[in-house]
């Protein structure tokens, strides 16, 4: 097999490798290491011997021994060797429901409330993502050492707050859910918002959309997961037309459809609209009905801008977020003219959260409005106040097109 297909089957692997032998030796951080071992050994073995017959269980035996081989040789746990199961041959396969509990009980672990966003999504990449230290740190733009130094502290977070191993509750699944859809939101963001000089980080995106596909596997009854996945797949479908050549960030009104992966807007679809029917939406469901009205437009003037601004008003009532907000005021300008766009504009001017966007929207306002200089000055304000070379390259570019001087 080639080295290619043994990472991509490895990643797959990892998270229900982990959730086993965590379970087996109730020692997350044991059992991380213990895997990620595992991992490295056939990452060199298989390519030259072959995939084993059975490469899960061929994962357990290996990262179970290592845990082994650990509590052995610490002589201050020596008492816990009567716990460490002395016949190390694999036992039968999981049953199904029981592989599902282990891999929903390691997400909700990654993501438990004890732990910091940022830990939380590091240590779901890795445990849950399979992805290496390095892998993550390259992602984040952040050197290996720190994020070394991040996953080190969750995972000491999770051993010192006496976390178990264990599927959640109903009760303890209900409350802590979304933080698990929130790490996962926050990951495709990472991945496929602008940040510093690389504009699309495929790789993140790509594994955010995996892993809630796994959550929506594993619970597949939550109109909200369907709803998560589908805004990742609407908004991921535009990913080849959103940069030019140079990759340089183009507009959504700018960019040519053709190009937009029709078979993830049709699936995309199809969830949100099952979401939709399964009763009140929530953010996410609201999120992917629009992100599915704009890729529904063959054109950009054929957007359905009344509908948008109407799900925009349901979404705004669900909770007080300022982009959600600032998107609504897009739409309402664009429902209602630029004049009144403005006008709700300022109703915004005070929140600090919005930063240079403000200024970039006021300036595609004030060029739909024919006042052409006040848009080149808002254009590069917005440009000045940037961390994102794209989105500053973007706006620069904005303002160069409207200065008619010689």
């Amino acid at each position: 097999m080639a080295v290619s297909n043994v990472e991509q089957s490895l990643r797959e692997l990892a998270p229900r490798v982990l959730g086993v032998v965590a379970r087996r030796h109730r020692d997350f951080s044991a059992a991380e290491d213990a895997v990620q071992e595992a991992l490295l050994a056939a990452l060199k073995q298989w390519p030259k011997s072959g995939v084993p017959e059975n490469p899960k269980a061929w994962l357990i035996h290996v990262a179970s021994r290592r845990v082994t081989d650990q509590v052995r040789s610490d002589v201050a746990r020596r008492e816990r060797e009567a716990q460490v199961p002395d016949e190390l041959e694999v036992p039968a396969p999981d049953v199904a429901f029981v592989e599902q509990e282990d891999t929903l009980a390691l997400l909700f672990m990654c993501c438990h409330p004890s732990l910091t966003t940022p830990s939380a999504i590091a240590l779901t990449l890795r445990a849950v993502g399979g992805l290496t230290t390095a892998e993550i740190a390259s992602s984040f733009l952040v050197p290996e050492s720190t994020m070394a130094q991040r996953i080190s502290r969750a995972k000491e977070t999770i051993r010192s707050s006496g976390i178990p191993f264990a599927a959640p509750s109903e009760a303890e699944r209900a409350q802590r859910l979304s933080a698990v859809l929130h790490v996962l939101y926050l990951v495709f963001n990472e991945g496929y918002a602008s940040r510093g000089a690389q504009l699309v980080r495929a790789d993140l995106a790509s594994e955010a959309i995996r892993l809630t596909r796994e959550v929506r596997r594993l619970l597949p009854n939550v109109p909200e997961i369907s709803g998560l996945l589908a805004l990742m797949l609407l908004t991921d479908a535009r990913r080849a037309a959103r940069t030019g050549p140079k990759g340089e960030l183009i507009s959504l009104d700018q960019q040519d459809r053709s190009r937009w992966d029709a078979s993830m807007i049709t699936e995309g679809v199809e969830l949100v609209s099952a979401a939709l029917r399964a009763g009140p939406p929530g953010p996410y469901a609201l999120q992917a009905a629009i992100a599915a009205v704009h890729d529904e437009a063959p054109r950009a003037e054929d957007t359905d801008w009344p509908q948008i601004l109407a799900l925009y008003d349901v979404l705004d009532r669900l909770a007080d977020n300022p982009m959600v907000k600032l998107s609504r005021v897009v739409a309402f300008g664009m429902v209602h003219g630029p004049k009144v766009g403005l006008e709700a504009l300022d109703g915004l001017a005070q929140d600090a959260r919005l930063l240079h966007r403000l200024d970039a929207v006021r300036a595609h306002f004030l060029e739909r409005d024919g006042q052409k200089a006040e848009a080149l000055r808002h254009f590069l304000l917005a440009a000045s106040a940037t961390a994102s070379v794209s989105e500053r390259d973007y706006l620069v570019a904005q303002a160069a097109r409207l200065d008619d001087r010689p």
